[in-house]
């Protein structure tokens, strides 16, 4: 079970990877130098709608990515426009611009393409369907796991205590 475990674990990365690269080709071949491969993916995610940056972050999982730079770099390169809640100052909403919606096209260009190139291959849909119920199941277990998962002792700060009990705060596993 941990070697099946941890080897899915890995390839869940690697297939990650692979993907930001096959994005990465695809603006490539493009010639679109001004947008990258993650923002390009968070761009196709806002598609038709109008977002907050928390909104973005809970809908998508950007990996190792700042949501708050990604939209700011797209908004000055033109793919988004963003303006202020009327309601909340504090909160400021996003959408595609022109050239951020010709982007969105062409990112669903390359997702039909795939489909069909999909179609044409050895991978079924019941095999797509499959794995994702798998990576729905992984998603589930490792959110409760992280709720399982050991917490430090409270903090001695503002606390008055005996040596022992520092002593036995710092042997703590």
């Amino acid at each position: 079970m941990l070697n099946a475990y941890l080897s899915a674990i890995s390839l869940i990365e690697r297939l990650h990877r692979q993907f930001l690269d096959v994005v990465k080709a695809e603006l490539d071949g493009q010639r679109i130098r001004d947008i990258n491969n993650v923002q390009a993916l968070i761009l196709f995610n806002i598609g038709q709608d109008e977002l907050t940056v928390g909104e973005l972050t809970q809908r998508g999982y950007y990996l190792g990515s700042n949501v708050s730079y990604n939209v700011k770099k797209m908004v000055e390169h033109g793919y988004l426009t963003q303006e202020r809640s009327e309601h909340d100052r504090r909160s400021v909403r996003v959408r595609l611009s022109e050239k951020g919606q010709a982007l969105w096209d062409r990112m669903d260009a390359m997702f039909e393409r795939h489909k069909s190139m999909l179609e044409d291959s050895r991978v079924t849909v019941e095999q797509i369907d499959a794995a994702t119920g798998a990576l729905t199941d992984l998603e589930r277990f490792w959110m409760q796991a992280a709720t399982m998962a050991p917490r430090a002792p409270e903090p001695l700060i503002g606390k008055a205590v005996d040596r022992s009990a520092a002593n036995a705060y710092f042997q703590a596993d």
